[in-house]
């Protein structure tokens, strides 16, 4: 079901559970550098008072690099969620869910700051982000 948008058509994408609250620790999956991240902000999230926003596959945040080289620490950076534990109801029915909940370091503009991905990528964050798709040796 595709309905007009301010700019182009908007696809319709099923519901993902929301489950990397801010806070979380998670693993970078790309060669940046960066070894942990604590999710700082959740972007386009609207939430409840006292309720914590939360982030999903595909999602864009705000993080801070936790466990890395010293250039990228105490510093805020963007990041796209590519894997999380929380099982994925995909819309034939299977359920989807990953070892480790896990994100890459971008840009505003989308352009990853590492140049390969760890592991594998789920197919709602690789359809929302081409070029991360691009990178990724296996999409499940």
């Amino acid at each position: 079901m595709a309905k007009q948008a301010g700019k182009g058509v908007e696809e319709f994408r099923p519901y993902v559970t929301k489950s990397i609250p801010v806070g979380a620790n998670i693993v970078c999956a790309d060669n940046s550098g960066a070894k942990i991240l604590e999710v700082v902000m959740v972007h386009k999230t609207k939430t409840r008072v006292s309720r914590l926003p939360a982030a999903a596959v595909g999602d864009y945040c705000n993080v801070v690099v936790k466990k890395g080289p010293a250039e990228l620490r105490k510093q805020v950076h963007g990041a796209v969620i590519i894997r999380q534990k929380y099982p994925v109801r995909r819309l034939s029915g299977i359920r989807v869910c990953f070892e480790d909940n896990a994100a890459v370091i971008v840009s505003a503009e989308g352009e990853m700051k590492g140049t390969g991905i760890k592991g594998p990528v789920a197919a709602e964050a690789s359809e929302k982000w081409p070029r991360i798709a691009n990178a990724a040796s296996t999409v499940i």
